[in-house]
């Protein structure tokens, strides 16, 4: 009998203001330093993904963002190259209160607003991948299975 298979929940909110979408270039982590990802983060014990995306954009970019306010848009199962899975819940955000600001300076370099089309290069793929499929309304995706 195999073990049950287990996996990471991230979830990511998408802000958009003007046709561009805010991302936070990660820095000083160890993990995908250099790279443009979402406001997210993985799920907390005792949370639920809509609470966690909340928690986030708090966390992370300083706005305050009612779950009434999240409209769930994309399910992605992503694995990278190394094999390591994961899911992500994207959730796009109506409305926010307050100004975005890079709230976690000792985990990202800068904030920015990018437009939706013409992603920065070094936007990390599953953030990236997600994105493609909100843009087309695509409400789930497999990514990097064979």
């Amino acid at each position: 009998m195999t073990a049950p298979y287990t996996t990471f929940a991230d979830a990511l909110v998408i802000l958009v203001r003007g046709g561009e979408v805010l991302l936070a270039q990660r820095s000083g982590t160890g993990y995908a330093d250099g790279m443009w990802n979402l406001p997210s983060g993985k799920l907390d014990e005792g949370e639920t993904i809509g609470h966690a995306a909340i928690r986030e954009a708090r966390e992370e970019v300083g706005v305050r963002v009612a779950e009434a306010d999240l409209d769930f848009v994309h399910l992605i199962h992503y694995r990278n190259r190394l094999g390591d899975a994961r899911l992500g819940v994207f959730f796009a955000a109506r409305r926010w209160i307050g100004e975005p600001y890079n709230a976690e300076p000792h985990k990202c370099s800068q904030v920015g607003w990018f437009p939706l089309d013409r992603l920065p290069a070094e936007t990390y793929r599953y953030t990236a991948e997600g994105l493609a499929a909100f843009r087309r309304g695509v409400p789930f995706s497999a990514v990097g299975w064979a």
